[in-house]
């Protein structure tokens, strides 16, 4: 095992799938790429950003998303574990599935986080998703 992909939301619980990470770094002396999917552009979900202070306030948002990867990777790299962190736009699945062909990922960790019925209807249920698609082992982290 060489690359090891860990996707995180950037909640309170990502720390837990960072550690998770390093755990199997160190076993297989991997490499740890730190993934965040920040939200789709608004006019690629068929939303229009409005005035200015919106645009403004979405690219701050992101820089904010782009600098807390980073010290997860630092933080990782601190330790001696590899590790590099990436923030890219786009629908969650999507992005993640082809990001393992890119990068050859051996190994997917993502995290569970438990919803009601009506969370899975309208927003999807995405760990449940990658697991279904991934050509790579998923390991699944509960968060709760």
């Amino acid at each position: 095992m060489k690359n090891i992909l860990v996707a995180v939301d950037l909640a309170t619980s990502s720390q837990l799938l960072i550690n998770t990470a390093a755990e199997q770094a160190e076993k297989f002396n991997a490499k740890i790429w730190v993934l965040h999917i920040a939200d789709p552009e608004p006019d690629f979900v068929g939303n229009k950003a409005g005035p200015q202070y919106v645009r403004d306030y979405l690219v701050e948002e992101i820089k904010k998303e782009h600098k807390l990867i980073r010290q997860f990777a630092e933080e990782l790299n601190t330790k001696g574990i590899e590790a590099e962190g990436l923030l890219i736009q786009g629908p969650t699945v999507k992005m993640i599935l082809e990001e393992i062909e890119k990068l050859h990922i051996d190994l997917l960790i993502i995290g569970h986080h438990r919803h009601g019925l009506l969370f899975k209807i309208f927003l999807g249920d995405n760990h449940t998703a990658l697991v279904n698609k991934s050509k790579v082992p998923v390991l699944v982290v509960p968060l709760f």
